[in-house]
């Protein structure tokens, strides 16, 4: 685990102490052989699921493809950045760097955690480098309010969380998961269990987040640069997943009642938010509402607490996060040189850049789940551990996954078919930096066809 944390601690010095020319080279480079290294997680060999273990971090099936996720989350970060960090002064690029490797250094923390107090305060810790990207370095003058709206929703809930936590820490005498789960159930009244277990799901389905509680994320995704889009679509909103898998371990189960409510909303959610992707302008935002509708699949499954659920629930975050960040990196090439994300603007983009329009394709058809990507994988178990808790689900997520598959085709044809606009002729043609970060977005997707055990979780 140290050999991946201090070379990112390490990473801003580097960032402060690297001469102009070669600053993004050298950041680049250093946290693309941290990522390769982040690689020997995935395979665990420990009988007790635990490895890299030591009394405050470890990796288990769980955290393990996430906390690769977010290793190899970084250069990607740092080379879709390039382009518009270069007009900016030196010491603004400088800063931007330890933004993201910071953020990088806390979502690894809060992933391998097993202190559940350590969890918590990486957990907020990850909200100042997003805010302050969200804030600075956003396009629009409602940046600052979408920062308000991330920043109130997520902290309005997290504090119930450590109260919880608070509580269960004097109920049980730790807080550690390696103990924690030996000690059996805990000794609690029902209500008292109701309670414990509203309050440590709400920040979590905010987080991810739940149908109702969504606002904040279009908002955030839309005014974010890049890097801060690529890191809420791809890791920040699979916290919330992560913290729930942890946190049903170790209260008692839900009751049968109290999950009714939140599955039903997270169905319905399905509908509603990819109906709202048909009616979107903007690219960004329909992008941000279809990462709606995939993660409120994802906490429905988590929710009915059947070993399906919870695999379905770990590819398609893994899957997931892969996807709309490449989607996100997309439309921000056509907005470097138009510098607009109205699809109607951007439209026959295939006639000028007709490599990216393959681009273009490959990544609406993983989000539509094609067959044989993880996206289908964990779609088809998720449906089916959902049909198997009620086959009244069927129609909330087929009707779902139909209208997925038409809001996807309709971005590919809207923003690549049709007239090219006049302002559009004389656009610069696509880089080898955009071509080789979509094929590192793209690359570990097609490679899990080959092995998908390797993002199972527990259940392999």
């Amino acid at each position: 685990m140290l050999k991946i944390l201090i070379p990112t601690l390490l990473l801003i010095p580097t960032s402060w102490l690297a001469k102009a020319k070669w600053l993004w080279p050298t950041t680049l480079l250093h946290s693309f052989i941290m990522t390769l290294f982040s690689l020997a997680w995935l395979k665990n060999t420990s009988e007790t699921n635990w490895s890299t273990l030591n009394p405050y971090i470890a990796t288990d099936p769980l955290s393990s493809p996430l906390l690769t996720l977010t290793c190899w989350l970084l250069p990607l970060m740092i080379l879709a950045s390039q382009d518009h960090l270069a007009q900016d002064p030196l010491v603004r690029q400088r800063i931007y760097i330890t933004l993201l490797v910071t953020l990088q250094l806390s979502l690894i923390m809060a992933f391998a955690a097993t202190e559940l107090t350590m969890f918590y305060v990486m957990f907020e810790t990850t909200l100042i480098p997003t805010l302050i990207l969200i804030t600075r370095w956003g396009n629009q003058m409602e940046r600052l309010n979408a920062g308000t709206y991330f920043l109130f929703y997520t902290l309005a809930t997290s504090l119930p969380l450590l109260i919880t936590l608070l509580a269960l820490q004097n109920k049980t005498g730790t807080l550690s998961l390696l103990i924690i789960q030996l000690l059996g159930p805990i000794p609690i009244s029902p209500s008292v269990n109701i309670i414990w277990w509203t309050t440590s799901l709400l920040a979590f389905l905010v987080k991810m987040p739940l149908y109702g509680v969504h606002l904040w994320l279009p908002k955030a995704h839309v005014e974010a640069p890049i890097a801060g889009s690529m890191s809420l679509a791809a890791v920040l909103l699979k916290l919330g997943g992560y913290g729930m898998m942890r946190m049903m371990l170790i209260l008692s189960p839900l009751a049968k009642e109290l999950c009714y409510p939140f599955i039903i909303l997270a169905l319905w959610g399905v509908l509603m938010t990819s109906s709202i992707c048909l009616r979107q302008t903007d690219l960004k935002s329909l992008i941000a509402y279809s990462s709606v509708s995939h993660m409120v699949l994802v906490a429905a499954a988590i929710l009915i607490q059947t070993p399906w659920g919870l695999t379905g629930a770990l590819i398609l975050m893994i899957a997931h996060g892969l996807t709309s960040s490449a989607l996100f990196c997309l439309p921000n090439t056509n907005y470097e040189r138009t510098h607009s994300r109205t699809m109607i603007l951007t439209r026959g983009s295939q006639m000028i850049l007709p490599l990216m329009a393959t681009w273009w394709l490959i990544t609406c058809l993983a989000n539509l789940a094609l067959p044989p990507l993880p996206n289908l994988m964990g779609e088809l178990i998720i449906i089916s551990a959902l049909l198997g808790w009620s086959t009244w689900t069927i129609i909330f997520t087929g009707a779902g996954a139909l209208i997925t598959r038409t809001y996807s085709l309709y971005m590919y044809l809207m923003t690549q078919r049709g007239p090219v606009p006049n302002h559009m002729i004389s656009m610069n043609p696509s880089t080898s930096r955009e071509h080789l970060l979509l094929t590192l977005h793209l690359l570990p997707l097609l490679l899990l066809v080959f092995k998908p055990t390797t993002i199972w979780g527990s259940a392999y």
